[in-house]
């Protein structure tokens, strides 16, 4: 007798894969369509997006991305934000959980180098961490556009173990969309709601505190 539950699902794959390839068959009809000047048109489209893609690459790296560095004072971490789009930055002390991160963070930094990984040390930055409510170490501040959208204290969200992968991480982060995140992991293929804390750079008074 045959099995209910398995013809539904034989249903439901069958016209999953003849949905797919009804998509497929139209976009090889689309391009069989194709002239050379429609040909020619995307080319150039295309080498326009590859040039400007290598633009912004060469100007992340002018910045700093693509490497994880250490922010020596608060009025360097100001620069930095305002300088960079999208920015993850470590509040660490010398501890081991702190070196955990540090290991991850590096990984990520060459893998996501349309983002700024850096590192500041929150013991010699009062006015940061009292701003910014720190108070777990490691905790990341994952910025856009000067402003701090999401943290992530300590390793919590990450099984509350040390032993979290690389990819663990960059999932997480990538929640707060600072990093170009597809669904899959750049290191290895796998198959919140937001406070926001206003990190400008203020009036004289802050200032004096950096």
């Amino acid at each position: 007798m045959a099995n209910p539950i398995q013809e539904i699902l034989e249903k439901q794959v069958m016209t999953v894969a003849k949905a797919m390839e009804d998509k497929l068959d139209d976009e090889i009809a689309s391009l069989e369509k194709l002239d050379e000047d429609d040909l020619e048109v995307l080319r150039e489209r295309r080498l326009k997006q590859m040039k400007k893609m290598a633009e912004k690459k060469k100007r992340w790296m002018s910045l700093g991305h693509g490497e994880y560095s250490e922010i020596h004072s608060e009025k360097d971490f100001f620069t930095v934000v305002k300088a960079s789009e999208r920015v993850v930055c470590h509040f660490f002390r010398e501890n081991w959980p702190c070196k955990v991160m540090d290991k991850h963070m590096s990984i990520l930094a060459k893998q996501h180098i349309e983002t700024r990984f850096v590192k500041i040390q929150a013991e010699k930055s009062p006015f940061l961490a009292e701003r910014l409510k720190i108070v777990v170490l490691p905790t990341l501040a994952l910025i856009k556009n000067t402003k701090v959208d999401d943290y992530m204290v300590g390793f919590n969200e990450l099984g509350g173990k040390d032993d979290f992968s690389t990819e663990d991480l960059e999932e997480r982060i990538a929640r707060a969309q600072v990093i170009h995140y597809e669904g899959e992991s750049s290191l290895k293929p796998k198959s919140t709601t937001q406070v926001r804390r206003n990190v400008r750079q203020s009036a004289r008074s802050d200032s004096d505190s950096e």
